[in-house]
Order: structure tokens, then sequence, then C-alpha cells
């Protein structure tokens, strides 16, 4: 799926960086599930998942980077969630 591999190219691009701006984040998650909808968001949560304990357990600098990415796109998919059940 194309979409998923621009999506985590651009985060490991943020990670490797040590930075990213709160609203790429959020632009970043809109477009993933605007093109693959929620399955390829929840795509991106396992990858990151994965990717944030690696990170963390070989201490990398930007390890804490890639956890926010991770409860970013966990409170996206919450609240779409909610949005969804409200409706």
């Amino acid at each position: 799926m194309r979409v998923l591999e621009n999506t985590l190219e651009t985060i490991a691009e943020s990670i490797r960086v040590g930075k990213v701006h709160p609203t790429a984040v959020l632009n970043t998650l809109i477009e993933a599930e605007n093109a693959g909808g929620l399955g390829a968001v929840r795509q991106i949560e396992r990858q990151l998942s994965l990717s944030a304990r690696s990170l963390e357990a070989r201490s990398h600098p930007n390890s804490g980077l890639a956890q926010a990415w991770l409860n970013a796109t966990r409170a996206y998919l919450i609240t779409q969630a909610e949005l969804k059940r409200v409706a």
C-alpha cells in the first residue's frame, strides 16, 4: 500500500531529524486515513508500536519522538472511533 509506505517514510524521516511539528503529525494521519481508511492508520499504529519499542531498547536519542508519534496515532484512532460512535 503506497500510502502506508509514504506515511512511514515521513514518520521515519522526522524521527531521524529529531523533530516534527504537531500540525505535521495531524496532517500525516489525516492524509493516511483519507487515502487508506482507518485500517491504514491502524497499520501505522502497529508499525510504530514495534519501532518505538525497538528504538527504546537501543537507547536511540529520538526514541521519545517515536513514542510521541505512537501516542498521537493512538489518540487519533480513539478520537475517530468516538466521532463515529456519536454520529
